[in-house]
């Protein structure tokens, strides 16, 4: 059974910073492309950063130079750092996991960036 399970969300005033983790579990992590997702109220679900399985990264334009994605195979985890933080950065984020046809989603974790 694939699980993703995501944590660190929580309420951060603009400017601060969030470490978001995504825990993978019943599949090969190694061989998996990783991504964070989100969806704002009212909005469509958006890539915000993708990490391939060597260990590429794209990141979306709205977050370049403020979001950090990794990875670590060995504790089958993708991270996101979230730095400067922006009120209009506050959705749910999700993780997904990518490999050919296979597509796996957790359940997301609430950012609520605001003072």
């Amino acid at each position: 059974q694939v699980q993703l399970v995501e944590s660190g969300g929580g309420l951060v005033q603009p400017g601060g910073s969030l470490r978001l983790s995504c825990a993978a579990s019943g599949i090969i992590f190694r061989i998996y492309g990783m991504g964070w997702y989100r969806q704002a109220p009212g909005k469509e679900r958006e890539l915000v950063a993708f990490i391939t399985s060597g260990g590429s990264t794209n990141h979306a334009d709205p977050v370049k130079g403020r979001f950090t994605i990794s990875r670590d195979n060995a504790k089958n985890t993708v991270y996101l750092q979230m730095n400067s933080l922006k009120p209009e950065d506050t959705a749910v984020y999700y993780c997904n996991a990518q490999r050919l046809t296979m597509d796996y989603w957790g359940k997301g974790t609430l950012v609520t960036v605001s003072s």
